[in-house]
């Protein structure tokens, strides 16, 4: 039992073990994602209805969003931003590597009667032919990235883009990383039977990286028949890592919000967002 404990409670290096897609593709965990998503009155694996309704507002017009736009969503989840894109007369394409949300995206787009192109696919092995005026990557997807694959991710976002077309992206700031603590919490059935229908018991260990401005939430699941680990990673950003990151790969940086909804920059903003253009040939 020791030995088990000290496993359960031992830190990893940063990024050593990724484990997003076993979230996005559990047949139980992505049921209980999508109805995080579809919450219209929270905050988890969307924004609330309220914001989302007003980020894309915000966007069409800062963006200049009509029929001769193509818009791509990267982590499009069941196509609540896709499909207010969409009604705004975009060409418009989301992908997601979760099946659920896929299936409910292209069910929604039919009900509504909007012509969006879905792929259900790992972003970043993604590729396409077609070519973008604006990708975005809402909800902070960007920091449960390491490092590489920020890279690689914005190599294909800079090959995805047209001359002159734009990324817009939001990211966790330091102020939310300041605020973090590392804990070990136990518990029964884990946040109300989200991991298993069935009995199970829960760790969760919260890990700190102060070098890397990293966090690390560490799932241990245990039920009769096996034990899962989940490990999620999220990466705090100053304005300039986050500048750094994209003019390496190729961009220019044009503005920093405080949100996806163009809220004007404050440096104790929780979260903020970025748009990056790529330079007309």
């Amino acid at each position: 039992m020791f030995d088990i404990l000290e496993t359960i409670n031992q830190r990893p290096e940063p990024f050593q073990f990724y484990t997003a897609e076993d979230l996005w593709t559990d047949e139980h965990t992505s049921m209980k994602m999508l109805e995080y998503h579809l919450n219209e009155s929270v905050d988890l694996s969307s924004r609330n209805k309220e914001f989302i309704d007003r980020s894309v507002k915000w966007i069409v017009s800062c963006f200049g969003i009509d029929e001769n736009t193509c818009v791509a969503d990267f982590g499009c989840g069941p196509g609540l931003y896709t499909t207010q894109f969409a009604e705004s007369h975009a060409d418009v394409t989301g992908v997601d590597f979760s099946e659920r949300s896929i299936r409910y995206a292209k069910k929604t787009a039919e009900q509504k009667g909007v012509d969006i192109t879905y792929y259900r696919r790992n972003y970043l092995e993604f590729d396409t032919d077609r070519r973008f005026d604006l990708i975005t990557m809402i909800f902070c997807d960007f920091c449960a990235l390491s490092p590489s694959q920020r890279k690689t991710l914005l190599a294909r976002f800079y090959t995805f883009l047209k001359p002159g077309g734009s990324v817009l992206l939001d990211v966790h700031s330091l102020n939310t990383f300041n605020r973090r603590e590392e804990a070990a919490i136990y518990e029964r059935n884990q946040l109300d039977h989200f991991w298993s229908p069935d009995d199970y018991y829960g760790f969760l260990n919260t890990f700190k990286y102060d070098e890397e401005k990293l966090t690390l939430d560490k799932y241990t699941i245990v039920e009769p028949d096996r034990t899962r680990v989940v490990y999620n990673w999220l990466q705090y950003f100053s304005r300039d890592s986050l500048q750094r990151e994209f003019e390496e790969s190729g961009f220019r940086v044009e503005a920093f919000y405080a949100d996806v909804a163009g809220t004007p920059f404050s440096p104790d903003t929780p979260d903020f967002a970025i748009v990056a253009g790529k330079a007309i040939e």
